[in-house]
């Protein structure tokens, strides 16, 4: 009997509604369905997957560091070090040099971000997905950023020691920190660079991803899946 008034409701439906009508229709009452603080859970590690292939995308690209407002200046300790190098012979241009290869590593090294990202959204347990879904536009990044980052920054630190390598950025640096270690009279300094880097890049990832987060929840286009739909629907009306 049921069977049958379900059927005779979908055809009562079909008879005085058009198409478009019809899918609104079924549209709706799939977002008007309950969502389980799983469903959640699983909404908000995707608006996180979604904003982190995002920011990668255009972090990745050419002049995504370099020619945006990410771009990686160099440390205060190691302009301390190109202010004086610059004024020897073949180092005139030392700051332009070093600031263009550390933003290129940068752009490459970030294109390998993604799985390491991946994984760690992942594995995040969301038990309080609810107060997440209800704070601030970017209350999911500041979770994964405060739960997470020491472990990216663990993972990503060679792959952008790697990158600075492609790019020749160490080996150009050393030279750097030699010329002014030879200058007469100088106290000696080799400060790291790549732990600058790691940790800029990864504000900058992070930065994308909380962009992308705060374009999904209030952007109801940029919910492309079901499931984002219906747990962002929630958000747009708590009650």
């Amino acid at each position: 009997m049921k069977h049958f008034l379900t059927i005779l409701i979908l055809g009562i439906l079909i008879s005085f509604t058009s198409c478009a009508e019809l899918q609104q229709i079924l549209e709706q009452a799939t977002t008007d369905r309950p969502v389980t603080t799983e469903e959640v859970a699983l909404g908000l590690k995707e608006a996180l997957n979604q904003g982190v292939v995002e920011g990668v995308g255009f972090l990745h690209a050419r002049d995504g560091f370099l020619r945006t407002q990410y771009q990686i200046p160099l440390p205060e300790e190691v302009q301390v070090i190109t202010s004086r190098v610059k004024r020897l012979p073949l180092f005139s241009d030392v700051e332009d040099v070093l600031i263009e290869r550390i933003n290129r590593a940068a752009e490459d090294a970030v294109g390998r971000a993604t799985p390491i990202f991946g994984d760690a959204i992942r594995a995040m347990s969301i038990s309080d997905a609810w107060d997440i879904l209800r704070g601030e536009r970017n209350e999911a990044t500041l979770y994964l950023y405060s739960n997470t980052h020491g472990r990216l920054y663990d993972e990503f630190n060679p792959v952008i020691l790697d990158a600075l390598n492609k790019f020749e950025v160490l080996d150009y640096y050393e030279s750097v920190i030699n010329a002014y270690n030879s200058i007469p009279l100088i106290e000696k300094r080799n400060p790291r660079i790549d732990d600058f880097v790691t940790s800029w890049a990864l504000d900058a990832l992070f930065d994308r991803v909380a962009i992308e987060e705060e374009a999904i929840r209030t952007n109801v286009e940029r919910r492309t899946s079901d499931l984002l739909q219906r747990v962002f629907a929630r958000q747009d009306s708590p009650s």
